[in-house]
């Protein structure tokens, strides 16, 4: 695929996920993917695993929106300027209870393009701006 073609996939992707559309994730995701974004601490990254995690997501901080500020692409790599904006809404294995509070903070994701799928992405937000958006306690590490 062209680096066009791959900041194409990489905007459907946000679009898909914008519109809650869980069903088509496996057109813009290859089936191991490897998603390094994390929440909370302690996520696992195994391959494949990004499916449930982002159905898991999008349900727990619906609705959930994220606007495409910036993309930059070379090679086989895309680079995502977003704003995220949601409300913590409902429950999630490894989130704080639901607060009904809504939030908006950058992120930044680095995504892999292979054989025309997102085959590996990592995320780096504002996480502290999450969690006191949200009125969320600081996680704790065991």
């Amino acid at each position: 695929m062209t680096v066009e073609q791959n900041k194409q996939l990489v905007t459907d992707f946000f679009v898909a996920l914008n519109e809650a559309r869980i069903a088509d994730l496996r057109d813009f995701l290859a089936d191991d993917v490897v998603d390094h974004n994390k929440i909370i601490h302690g996520e696992p990254d195994e391959p494949g695993a990004a499916f449930a995690a982002i159905a898991m997501q999008l349900e727990a901080l619906a609705p959930y929106h994220a606007r495409v500020d910036g993309l930059i692409a070379e090679g086989d790599q895309v680079v995502a300027r977003v704003t995220q904006s949601g409300v913590s809404s409902g429950s999630h294995p490894r989130m704080p209870v639901p607060t009904g509070r809504a939030f908006e903070n950058e992120a930044i994701f680095v995504f892999t393009v292979t054989g025309g799928r997102i085959s590996e992405f990592r995320g780096v937000s504002d996480r502290l701006g999450l969690f006191l958006q949200l009125g969320w306690d600081w996680p704790t590490i065991d």
